[in-house]
């Protein structure tokens, strides 16, 4: 796939270029403040953008405001913000400003690579990947809006929220794969999302209902 990246430390832009080349797939640009990345996404139209939070000039939210901008201008856009912290008003914004193809991963707690790269290639195909701590406070943020579920099925839907597969899910909450098959199906079904939708975007809006409660 096609990558933009966007980060101000050099070291860490040309790291994410490598890892990236390496997995097979092709950084089209790689920048260093907001403006150019949103300038490169609306541009080139890659399949992804990973852009860190804190750019130029204030090293606050630069790079998160960016991706907002991106999406609204193309709510297509597949994005992955990296962050040391969680924003949650941003974090917000962007989930809501398109239909899935958002990550939200926490630097210091991306350990695995294979994991890592799991996840890009979950939004670059419409799905989510966010942290777990990024659920569980944009969860704080809202007031619990999915009371029909029961407290598995909202494992399972967290779990969903954090990019994982139904065969992942099975393998954390040690039940078997026809068992969370049979709880997402009644997430589903809960949500009121059709059953003629098919079953990846019926996940997507899942996690999104979820997360925007």
């Amino acid at each position: 796939m096609k990558v933009v990246v966007a980060d101000d430390s050099f070291l860490l832009r040309e790291g994410l270029q490598l890892l990236l080349a390496e997995a097979g797939h092709e950084v089209v640009a790689s920048v260093a403040d907001g403006p150019t990345f949103v300038a490169a996404m609306l541009e080139l139209r890659p399949d992804l953008g990973i852009v860190d939070v804190r750019m130029p000039p204030s090293h606050t939210d630069e790079g998160l405001r960016a991706a907002v901008q991106v999406r609204r201008s193309w709510p297509e856009a597949r994005l992955v913000v990296l962050s040391q912290y969680v924003e949650v008003s941003y974090a917000d914004e962007l989930l809501a400003t398109g239909d899935g193809g958002v990550g939200y991963l926490l630097k210091d707690r991306v350990s695995d690579l294979d994991d890592f790269l799991a996840a890009t290639q979950a939004v670059a195909a419409g799905g989510t990947a966010l942290d777990p701590l990024v659920v569980r406070q944009l969860m704080g943020r809202h007031r619990d809006p999915l009371a029909d579920l029961t407290p598995r099925e909202r494992e399972v839907l967290a779990l969903m929220a954090e990019g994982r597969s139904n065969a992942a899910i099975a393998e954390a909450l040690s039940v078997t794969l026809g068992g969370v098959e049979k709880h997402t199906q009644r997430i589903f079904a809960k949500l009121g999302l059709a059953p003629d939708d098919d079953t990846a975007h019926r996940r997507v809006r899942a996690v999104l209902t979820y997360l925007r409660g």
